[in-house]
């Protein structure tokens, strides 16, 4: 009895080696997948993160200034497009003339919106890298 038990044990013991050894999923480098949305961060200078906010938001505008030090001054016309008060939050991301981020991000900032109308945000760098950006709008929370 003791020889098969062994036995048995034994050849437990390796087919849980083989099995737990063996991988089907890991066949070495890959290559990066393209997103599903198109990547409108890295073209676009305005971007709506919510379906809400594509709906109700707008931006008729924006205006670039460099400012004396160099830093870069932006100012987006947001507009409601609804007839109610809204509140979104925005933020924006600076980025090089190669359009990589600056380590620059201002927080998000609420913006009320009544009912058609416009309000200007203004966003600064904090330093004289940034020559492009990206103003991002999501809903308030």
């Amino acid at each position: 009895m003791n020889k098969s038990f062994l036995s048995i044990l034994a050849a437990g013991g390796t087919v849980l080696l083989a099995a737990g050894c063996s991988s089907t999923h890991d066949k070495g480098p890959y290559l990066p997948q393209t997103p599903q949305p198109p990547g409108y961060e890295t073209r676009e200078p305005v971007v709506l993160l919510d379906p809400g906010v594509q709906y109700s938001v707008t931006c008729s505008g924006i205006q670039e200034l460099t400012l004396p030090d160099g830093r870069l001054e932006v100012v987006a016309h947001l507009r409601n497009r609804e007839n109610r008060r809204i509140e979104v939050q925005a933020n924006c991301v600076f980025k090089d003339q190669n359009g990589f981020t600056t380590g620059d991000e201002t927080p998000f900032t609420m913006v009320i919106l009544t009912e058609n109308a416009t309000e200007d945000v203004k966003f600064v760098s904090m330093n004289n890298l940034a020559k492009k950006y990206t103003i991002r709008v999501r809903q308030a929370r």
